[in-house]
């Protein structure tokens, strides 16, 4: 096994494997993974700070199994931060906090090429600083299905005065944020109001929208998947890599961005990768920093 030691702002980082194809049919390496996540860092890390990561690490790359480990490896580096969680059986556990370059490309070098973060920070797990809105395109539907929801959803949003941000998930759908960022803030709060909203849609839009999650209700129509807003639930990282036959990635789309794709009538042009990814966020700065930044409050629906 090769292995390649590094220093990155003063942390010694041993890397493993730098030549292993992680996507076969692309041909991305762990080197490439890893150097994706460096150049990616300054605009990925304020989403990932202070939150519990999960990993979904493919040690064999995209195409072998995977797993998910909540649990922050016993092994990681002396020098990466750690928060303690306690889990509904009261048992306490230790999860991984990516805030800073060395240890993001720590997590990257155990292949977690997917990175998940619930709506909460670690030292508030209670308090979600957004809304989201998961639209799950069921079977006969597509994301050109997803835009047309997140459009009419970003509409409805503001007649009620909030702001809304629109991402990829790097895969079939799209996901909706509505900023929060108030201390007074619950799941049960996020909740109910995406689920009443979801059900709205649903009305007047029944030949486009589920808010149920049944699958048999998913037919040719976007699932709104409102149940996200649950403090045991984590989202894609926007700016993480998604384990496909190519490394595309979650990115932030301005809403203009996705008026023009929609409008292409193309699911292939939504679709971005690391490359893009990175020469897009260098040239616009991040689409989402205001999803991190925005006080918003709930009205009565």
């Amino acid at each position: 096994m090769s292995r390649k030691v590094v220093e990155i702002a003063g942390r010694r980082l041993s890397l493993s494997n730098l030549e292993k194809d992680l996507y076969p049919a692309y041909g991305f390496t762990k080197a490439h993974v890893l150097e994706y996540y460096r150049r990616i860092a300054a605009f990925i890390l304020p989403h990932l700070k202070d939150r519990a990561l999960t990993l979904k690490r493919y040690p064999e790359g995209v195409e072998k199994a995977f797993f998910f480990e909540k649990r922050c490896p016993s092994h990681h580096p002396a020098w990466a931060k750690t928060a303690e969680l306690r889990r509904d059986d009261g048992e306490r556990m230790t999860v991984c906090l990516v805030n800073d370059l060395a240890t993001l490309l720590w997590v990257a070098n155990l292949a977690s090429l997917e990175l998940h973060v619930p709506l909460a920070r670690a030292g508030s797990p209670e308090t979600p600083d957004a809304m989201v809105f998961d639209l799950d395109p069921g079977e006969q539907a597509d994301i050109l299905d997803c835009a047309r929801v997140a459009l009419i959803l970003r509409d409805l949003l503001a007649r009620l005065r909030l702001a809304s941000y629109v991402k990829t998930s790097g895969q079939k759908g799209l996901h909706v944020y509505v900023p929060m960022n108030r201390s007074e803030m619950t799941f049960d709060d996020t909740k109910t109001f995406s689920k009443a909203v979801a059900v709205i849609m649903q009305k007047n839009y029944p030949d486009l929208v589920t808010a149920k999650m049944a699958k048999e209700y998913r037919k040719a129509k976007v699932f709104i998947n409102w149940s996200q807003n649950d403090a045991k639930a984590t989202m894609i990282s926007v700016y993480s890599l998604r384990a496909r036959e190519k490394p595309f990635v979650s990115f932030p789309l301005e809403w203009r961005e996705l008026e023009r794709l929609a409008g292409l009538g193309d699911p292939e042009k939504f679709q971005v990768t690391h490359a893009e990814a990175v020469s897009r966020a260098e040239k616009t700065g991040d689409l989402f920093r205001e999803v991190l930044a925005k006080k918003q409050k709930l009205p009565h629906l």
